[in-house]
């Protein structure tokens, strides 16, 4: 299995100034601007003082400049961990205790908002952790604001220029991701990915779609955008609300202009729905392949997104934590099976 980072690199090469990775809206990295950059923020990375096998605590919502960080952890040797703070204070710390990082990667205001600003968190409704007072090395995501460590490093700096080094070569069973299953009470239980099994992951949900060069993604899942760039699609980030952490799927529709593909769950293409059959939204005119994932899809939903978008093909997918991928149905299967039909295994899987 070729490692997902080197067939960025391949397609770098063969296609260099196709566009690769943008935010809504924004000029896109072409593939070899997102390879270079890649290499600058491991580079930098190298230089702060990072080490292959650190792990990097991460706590940024996806953006083009997150998943550079995320890109260059790896290419150095590194692995990101994903703990989701909404868990709570004491979970968090637990699984944060498992996984012992040595870096964190957070945004400004959940420094704030766990530290000077607890109080106004709290009566939003939000009990975070103190990650201002995580024993770790900080990089902070926006400008400065009060709660986050004297010390930490603006995201910014690690895609800048880079003194060249020498990157350490891919190891396969190298710990790429952490992640935790979801639903853990007692004792948190992390699943590892390696390099070798994020990248055959990744690959398998590439082989189920038709994503290829001309393609054009949007989504904020890294799940679908990697195995997009990959391929050699081209994927579009949504931004998210200054304050927020769900991107409105009428805005996110509204958006789809030139797309060919995007990722929706199931609740939120519900809501998309509702506009288009209410008259308060165009569908998309060029949406080729939809995915759905992160809840089942009713044969209810299929029938309505079928009536909206009847040029539109429908893809369920059923993934694990532990194994990314597992199986794919089509919407017309689904709707021809009698019962839940949760597809063909994904290349890979028995």
């Amino acid at each position: 299995m070729t490692d997902f980072l080197e067939r960025l690199g391949a397609q770098a090469e063969r296609i260099p100034d196709a566009s690769a990775l943008g935010a809504v809206g924004k000029r896109a990295l072409t593939y070899r601007e997102l390879v270079d950059t890649v290499g600058r923020v491991a580079n930098n990375l190298g230089e702060a003082g990072f080490s292959a096998g650190d792990r990097m605590l991460f706590s940024i919502r996806p953006s083009v400049s997150s998943v550079m960080l995320i890109f260059g952890v790896i290419a150095a040797g590194g692995t990101i961990v994903f703990v989701d703070p909404g868990v709570g204070p004491e979970l968090f710390a637990k699984r944060v205790g498992v996984v012992e990082p040595t870096w964190a990667a957070t945004e400004s205001l959940l420094y704030a908002v766990s530290g000077p600003l607890a109080g106004f968190g709290r009566k939003k409704g939000l009990e975070l952790p103190r990650f201002g007072a995580l024993d770790v090395r900080h990089i902070h995501s926006g400008v400065w604001v009060p709660g986050t460590p004297f010390g930490s490093i603006p995201l910014r700096r690690f895609t800048g220029d880079a003194r060249q080094t020498v990157l350490p070569a891919p190891k396969p069973d190298a710990a790429a991701l952490i992640v935790f299953t979801s639903g853990t009470t007692d004792e948190p239980k992390a699943v590892v990915h390696t390099r070798a099994s994020l990248s055959a992951g990744l690959a398998a949900m590439g082989g189920k779609t038709d994503l290829a060069p001309g393609a054009f993604l949007h989504t904020e899942q890294l799940m679908m955008g990697l195995p997009a760039l990959m391929a050699g699609a081209r994927w579009a980030m949504p931004r998210y609300p200054r304050f927020g952490t769900h991107i409105d799927p009428v805005r996110f529709t509204q958006n789809l202009r030139s797309a060919t593909h995007a990722f929706y769950t199931p609740a939120d293409l519900a809501v998309a729905l509702d506009a288009i059959e209410a008259g308060d939204l165009t569908a998309p005119p060029n949406l080729r392949q939809v995915a759905l994932g992160g809840a089942p899809v009713t044969s209810t939903l299929l029938r309505r997104a079928r009536k909206s978008l009847p040029d539109t093909e429908f893809l369920a997918i059923y993934g694990m934590t532990e194994i990314l991928p597992v199986a794919v149905a089509t919407g017309a299967a689904k709707l021809a099976h009698d019962g839940d039909l949760l597809g063909s295994p994904v290349r890979g899987v028995q």
